[in-house]
């Protein structure tokens, strides 16, 4: 299949670059990334070819969805990644989120819990010339073997912060999740000030589809 992002594409993701300015993100490195990442090629409708680029999310298959623009700008502008970051990603997903986090020039490993999702991640990527680390795994036990994390985005909602996650953030690491069992999720920031000492902030309502868990996952990653 041929990736095409032609001049009316580029035109549209600066259209949506303006709407997520005007709904209050003002970092620019996160809208550049914004601007640069051609969401129409996560889609395989075709017919939201040109839809892609409205501030809306879209089912992708296996119950789940590409996040709104809007989601994902917001938390990769709360997550604050400076370059050469290592940051763990709980939920690849369609991979939308993954390539913003490349473009701000973090090294990112991800993990979907989804076998189609990570499977046509994993093919689609690098023909984007996106180059990553994707794993297939339980997103709850994280990836301890890559850890410590300067930084954790996770892309679901947890209906609470696994610890196996705070243990591999760094000391002074961040992370970013939305914790919520029922149908919202407040968007929760977790700074780590030591080994003991944890200091949490709870910031706005979003609704994100649930963090999968299996209690009998063997991850070895």
């Amino acid at each position: 299949m041929e990736l095409i992002d032609n001049f009316k594409h580029k035109g549209l993701r600066k259209k949506l670059v303006d709407t997520i300015r005007l709904k209050g993100i003002t970092d620019e490195k996160v809208l550049a990334a914004i601007e640069k990442v051609p969401r129409h090629l996560f889609l395989d409708n075709v017919f939201l070819e040109f839809a892609a680029y409205e501030d809306k999310p879209f089912e992708i298959g296996a119950g789940q969805t590409i996040s709104q623009p809007f989601t994902v700008a917001y938390q990769s502008y709360l997550l604050d990644v400076q370059k050469n970051e290592k940051v763990l990603e709980i939920g690849t997903g369609s991979g939308y989120q993954t390539c913003v986090l490349l473009e701000l020039g973090a090294k990112v490993f991800s993990i979907e819990r989804q076998k189609a999702l990570y499977t046509k991640t994993k093919e689609l990527l690098p023909k984007m010339g996106y180059k990553t680390q994707l794993f297939y795994g339980d997103g709850y036990k994280g990836l301890p073997n890559y850890a410590p994390y300067d930084k954790i985005l996770v892309t679901a909602g947890a209906p609470y912060i696994p610890q196996d996650l705070i243990s591999q953030l760094k000391i002074g690491g961040f992370m970013v999740i939305p914790v919520g069992e029922g149908k919202t999720q407040i968007m929760t920031t977790l700074f780590k000030k030591s080994e003991t000492e944890i200091e949490k902030n709870e910031l706005d309502t979003f609704r994100f589809v649930p963090l999968l868990e299996d209690k009998n996952w063997k991850n070895n990653a």
